[in-house]
């Protein structure tokens, strides 16, 4: 069974860092694309980061460009994400995703196959 779960969400205020961890299980990093996403009160989301099968191709959303980190782990199946310059917009569900051809999706949210829980992010101005 493939299992994503993400941690490390919390309140912080504007301008701070913050790192989001995802543990995924029963699926191989060089098999899947792997992504991040905010979804917003409105409940859409937003492509954050994607990092490719390879462990060193990445793509970010339009928004986080240049302020934003994803790498992996893959002795700890983790998936990582840091953002810098945190701004009261970024606040959201912040979701890890997989898929085997997530390439062709990001920064769309549709059609990725396996989807975390989330967790919740506050910036506070």
């Amino acid at each position: 069974q493939i299992h994503l779960v993400e941690s490390g969400g919390g309140s912080v205020r504007a301008g701070s860092s913050l790192t989001l961890s995802c543990t995924i299980s029963g699926l191989p990093f060089d098999e899947y694309y792997v992504a991040w996403f905010r979804e917003n009160p409105q409940r859409q989301r937003e492509g954050v980061a994607c990092l490719w099968r390879d462990g060193t191709t990445r793509e970010f959303g339009r928004r986080f460009e240049g302020r934003t980190r994803v790498s992996r782990d893959e002795e700890k199946l983790s998936l990582y994400l840091q953002i810098d310059r945190l701004k009261p917009e970024d606040s959201g569900l912040f979701y890890c995703a997989a898929d085997e051809d997530g390439y062709l999706l990001f920064p769309d949210a549709e059609k990725w196959s396996y989807w975390g829980q989330g967790t919740q992010v506050t910036v506070s101005p």
